[in-house]
């Protein structure tokens, strides 16, 4: 079992910044692909962005490239999402997610899940 805790949700103005943490136990963190999803109210949960164990290859959302980043440290079993120039579309929940394989990650399959943290852009 992995237990995953986000932190860093907030309220922010169009254009701010935020950066989320995601704190990993139970088992070895470095094994896991990690990742960061969200879900706007009322809509389906999308990806944002994911990383491999070591901290390559990241894959990052069209909608976020270039203003998102996504990091990890298997030291501090912790991974990061730094959001930058943010937009009221932004909006919504964001979880993070693990998976020791990346397909079932990939497809927002992932076997361990977050309970979430609220980001809200106001515009």
């Amino acid at each position: 079992q992995v237990q995953l805790v986000e932190s860093g949700g907030g309220l922010v103005q169009a254009g701010g910044s935020l950066r989320l943490s995601c704190a990993a136990s139970g088992r070895t963190f470095s094994n896991y692909f990690m990742g960061w999803f969200r879900q706007a109210p009322g809509k389906e949960r999308e990806f944002v962005a994911r990383i491999g164990w070591s901290g390559f290859p990241t894959y990052y959302a069209d909608s976020v490239k270039g203003r998102f980043t996504i990091s990890r440290d298997n030291a501090k079993n912790t991974m990061y999402l730094q959001m930058n120039s943010l937009k009221p579309e932004d909006t919504g929940v964001y979880y993070c997610a693990a998976d020791g394989v990346m397909e079932r990650l990939r497809n927002g399959r992932a076997d361990y899940w977050g309970q979430g943290t609220q980001v809200t852009v106001s515009s």
